[in-house]
């Protein structure tokens, strides 16, 4: 998996005249380098590290709101966060777990009606959602789930993306054939390639898409989505992650 540079300015916003020295080493080292060794441990894990870390010892101000914003933005869900905490609460203890409770209660307030739509949606087809789509959770705006289909002949997997999901742009490299294919199963999404107008993927929708050409796909903006992902066979296949899909461009197309 590819590192991703994180990049913090909180320090130096908040401290940069009053404490230069340490606003550095907040914003350079601690997230500069630390946190973007993404390439030995995902930004998700480290996030619950480290927001088991703060719970233990008590410390529930805005640090830890803004971990759990965090945590939230790498793939964390509400029903994992309440699992989290409680586990917590039997080795930190009892009062520092509802101290926590309340402001997580918060970060994740517009996902109470989240899991029920989510469970309303996998009702709606016969593949399964699956788990947190954590490894790639780097590469994707929002929330998506991956469940395996098949791993014999044709890797297939059935891809999951909450309303406003979509991925970054991407590349499917190969030296001979490869490239990818998807097939929607429900809800609705988009397909786009780069320099061309996007298009709207439905149930039943076949999406081809050659090696070497970038594109991005997810849900609508009101929409659950899901899709099969075929990976077809090829020498030397690999992926590109490039640039996240600005808001401007996905709002676009909502219109």
């Amino acid at each position: 998996m590819a590192q991703e540079k994180i990049v913090q300015t909180a320090g130096r916003d908040q401290l940069g005249e009053f404490a230069p020295k340490f606003a550095e080493l907040n914003d350079d080292v601690l997230f500069g380098e630390v946190w973007s060794r993404t390439d030995k441990l995902g930004l998700r894990d480290r996030s619950l590290v480290t927001i088991t870390s703060l719970i233990s010892q008590g410390i529930t101000d805005n640090s830890l709101v803004y971990h759990l914003q965090s945590a939230k933005q790498n793939g964390i869900t509400r029903t994992e966060i309440a699992e989290i905490i409680t586990h917590i609460g039997f080795y930190a203890g009892w009062p520092k777990a509802w101290a926590a409770f309340n402001l997580a209660k918060g970060v994740w307030a517009d996902d109470t009606t989240g899991e029920d739509a989510k469970a309303a949606f996998q009702r709606e087809m016969i593949f399964p959602i699956g788990e947190p789509n954590t490894a790639y959770a780097q590469y994707f705006v929002g929330n998506s789930y991956l469940a395996s289909v098949s791993n014999e002949q044709v890797n297939i997997a059935n891809v999951t993306f909450e309303p406003g999901c979509r991925n970054n742009w991407h590349i499917h490299k190969a030296t001979k054939g490869g490239g990818q294919m998807l097939i929607g199963v429900a809800g609705r999404g988009w397909y786009q390639e780069e320099g061309k107008p996007a298009v709207e993927i439905l149930p039943g929708t076949v999406i081809h898409i050659p090696a070497g050409v970038k594109h991005w796909h997810g849900a609508a903006a009101d929409s659950w989505f899901a899709h099969l992902a075929f990976e077809l066979s090829g020498e030397n296949t690999s992926n590109e992650w490039l640039e996240p899909v600005t808001d401007e461009a996905y709002n676009k197309l909502q219109k």
